[in-house]
């Protein structure tokens, strides 16, 4: 019976029409990968990590739409420090403790952009722009990237960036209440815009807000079937690929208008022009760290401020530090705006005597990055607490296994900037560690700062849950939100008044 079913499928499917074979053979290979393929597990015996029960693509999906869940409900399934599951082909392992933290951070077998690219699948992909980069380019955007971040630039960059604060603080209106989780991320945007990008684009409100969407629709359309299957053309991918497109258009028609007008301009496009790089190097360089920048910034300016508005100690700490700084470097006139009086003060000043926004920063970076890093071991086979890492596999460290670890910080969700170093190796990982950390650190450490003192030198704020009440006790950040860590939506605001301070 089962046979002359399986003939009559098999004449059915033979005699239809072409996109209906199509459709059928791709429905199939979906139910198979989704279903049917549990990856090659290849088990060494006592030097294997264990596996992960249940590696087929449902069970592994909350990796991607819930990972601080799913990498905690590996530790517990299997009882151990380390574990692995596999993807598709490929394998990926899972390790935490200290040995599994020290060998993850020193292997330079372990490569950061090979590990990125496959698991993250959050980037703007154009082949030869943003990826498939050949060494020699990566090497120039890195340096590209420090010299954005020279004394000079960063001196020049101040006064504009408190301006775009200034302007876009202006429009939240006298009084109010908004979220902080989109307007100080808009805020971050647009100074991201301006400190990476070039001057045409930052001073073009609109084109902005259009590029911020484009980039929120790459974040919203990170799929498991995106990252895994980026060949289907589901729905999602589609999305991505438009968004990809506006944003490439954005970029290098700015790109193109510099050169070929000849205008000169002080920003970072000027810098790539004048050293004369390769228009793919000035449109990567642009796309992935506009994305990069605005999304880890932002979501720490948007935790940093939020913090604040709930700990009145550390508020008044930080305003204090503030105005100790104007005091020393006083502004022009007394009459001068909030921006205007800030931008007074050096960036040396900014970067070696402000002990407690670098406190506050630390500590934001600590509870509201949801990092988990991402390495490919490039060969020989490694061992990681005795545990084989074969050439090619996959590894993965999630920040969560240290920053909010009780052995290390006790009362780990709570907001402490007076907390003391960690006394483990690579027991903070705010900016990365090892032979990988935050190659735009300067820089974000001063977006930070700024914005931060404009809010306290120009508002006065609490936060509010969605009925107007003070807020006794903040959402925890959500580490399953990989990219901005959001709380719930509707579950936390800053209530503000404007006003001007007396010097």
């Amino acid at each position: 019976m089962y046979t002359v079913g399986l003939q009559s499928a098999a004449d059915a499917f033979l005699l239809s029409s072409l996109q209906v074979q199509v459709f059928l053979a791709l429905c199939i290979l979906f139910v198979l990968l989704v279903f049917g393929l549990d990856g090659n597990k290849v088990d060494n015996g006592s030097q294997s990590p264990v596996f992960l029960p249940g590696s087929h693509l449902l069970a592994i999906a909350p990796f991607f739409q819930k990972r601080f869940e799913f990498l905690n409900d590996g530790f517990r399934k299997t009882g151990q420090a380390l574990f692995q599951f596999n993807m598709l082909r490929d394998t990926v392992i899972v390790v935490s403790g200290e040995a599994g933290r020290k060998a993850f951070f020193t292997n330079r077998a372990f490569d950061l952009t090979e590990g990125f690219k496959v698991l993250s699948g959050a980037i703007p992909v154009v082949k030869g722009v943003t990826a498939d980069l050949q060494t020699r380019r990566v090497a120039l955007i890195h340096k590209r990237l420090s010299a954005a971040q020279r004394q000079e630039h960063l001196t020049q960059l101040i006064k504009p960036i408190l301006e775009d604060c200034r302007r876009l603080m202006e429009a939240w209106g006298p009084t109010g209440t908004f979220d902080p989780f989109e307007s100080i991320y808009e805020l971050l945007f647009q100074i991201t815009v301006r400190s990476i990008a070039s001057e045409d684009i930052a001073n073009d409100a609109t084109l902005v807000r259009r590029l911020k969407h484009l980039y929120d629709i790459l974040d919203s359309g990170t799929t498991p079937a995106t990252v895994l299957l980026p060949w289907l053309p589901a729905p999602s991918m589609l999305k991505k690929l438009w968004a990809t497109k506006g944003i490439y258009s954005i970029v290098s028609r700015a790109v193109d208008n510099r050169v070929q007008s000849g205008e000169h301009r002080n920003d970072t496009l000027q810098m790539l022009v004048d050293a004369k790089d390769e228009r793919l190097v000035m449109v990567g360089f642009i796309m992935g760290l506009l994305v990069a920048g605005a999304r880890a910034t932002g979501t720490a300016a948007s935790w940093l401020v939020t913090f604040l508005g709930n700990n009145a100690e550390w508020k008044v700490k930080a305003t204090l530090e503030v105005d100790r700084l104007l005091a020393i470097f006083p502004p022009e006139s007394k009459t001068m705006s909030p921006s205007e009086q800030l931008s007074a003060i050096p960036l040396e000043a900014w970067e070696t005597e402000t002990p407690v926004l670098d406190a506050v920063i630390h500590e934001t970076l600590r509870i509201a990055q949801p990092h988990t890093a991402m390495r490919r071991n490039l060969g020989p086979d490694a061992f990681i607490d005795s545990k084989l890492v074969p050439s090619g596999a996959y590894i993965v460290y999630p920040f969560s296994d240290v920053h909010l670890n009780p052995d290390i910080y006790p009362d780990p969700w709570k907001f402490d900037p007076s907390r003391g170093e960690a006394k483990v190796p690579f027991g903070y990982l705010g900016w990365g560690g090892g032979k990988t950390v935050c190659l735009g650190q300067r820089l974000a450490r001063l977006e930070l700062k700024l914005v931060t003192s404009m809010m306290l030198l120009g508002f006065r704020y609490s936060t509010v849950g969605a009925n107007g009440d003070l807020l006794n006790s903040l959402p925890r950040p959500n580490w399953n939100d990989t990219l901005l860590c959001r709380p719930e939506k509707g579950t936390c605001f800053l209530r503000y008044e404007k006003f001007t301070p007396t010097l």
